[in-house]
């Protein structure tokens, strides 16, 4: 589990393609691999990945072809940045909400507009995935901790403050970007608690 507080920004070293699996290289600052060890799992833009080697500062994953599928993985190459936040532990406090590192589905940013000292951005989100999406409820954007502005249809809005912009990948986000969404974890169990009979 992950809180969607981002802890640091990595960029990708190397991507090793074999079958339409791969294995991703990804450069860290050099405090964030302090705790580190094989077999831990870190959130990369949403999605939670496990640790298979690392040194100093570059940590190994694989990354199977289901992943690459059902994520926006495929438009990364190298040099490309990406949000790192390590597992949660019980110690730790909840800043964010709870995120399981499992996308939903792919959104696109459809519009960006500056408002007073926040920046808002317009997201198209899948149709299927729409539905759990509520104003002023939670959304996980590339790994990112958000709350809902306002939901039009598939469409809806965050407001980004200057720490969030300038401390993850978001401050490169453009029009047509594509990017990794998480629902809220209990919208999934009410719809559940709903249609089961």
């Amino acid at each position: 589990m992950f809180t969607g507080i981002i802890q640091a920004i990595g960029s990708i070293a190397e991507i090793e393609v074999n079958d339409g699996s791969c294995v991703l290289s990804i450069a860290t600052p050099n405090d964030f691999l302090a705790n580190v060890k094989v077999g831990d799992s870190i959130c990369v833009n949403g999605v939670c990945l496990t640790v298979t080697s690392f040194d100093a500062d570059i940590f190994k994953t694989d990354v199977s072809v289901e992943t690459i599928r059902c994520t926006s993985f495929k438009q990364l190459e190298k040099d490309s940045k990406v949000n790192l936040e390590q597992a949660l532990t019980l110690a730790d406090h909840l800043g964010g909400h709870l995120v399981t590192g499992h996308v939903d589905g792919i959104g696109i940013v459809k519009h960006i507009e500056t408002e007073s000292n926040s920046t808002c951005f317009t997201v198209t989100a899948p149709k299927d995935i729409a539905k759990y999406i509520a104003r002023k409820g939670s959304i996980c954007m590339d790994g990112v901790s958000l709350t809902v502005n306002s939901v039009d249809g598939d469409d809806f809005t965050v407001n980004i403050i200057p720490h969030t912009l300038e401390n993850t990948v978001i401050i490169d986000y453009q029009l047509e970007t594509k990017i990794n969404l998480e629902i809220d974890l209990i919208a999934r169990y009410v719809e559940r608690l709903h249609t089961y009979n």
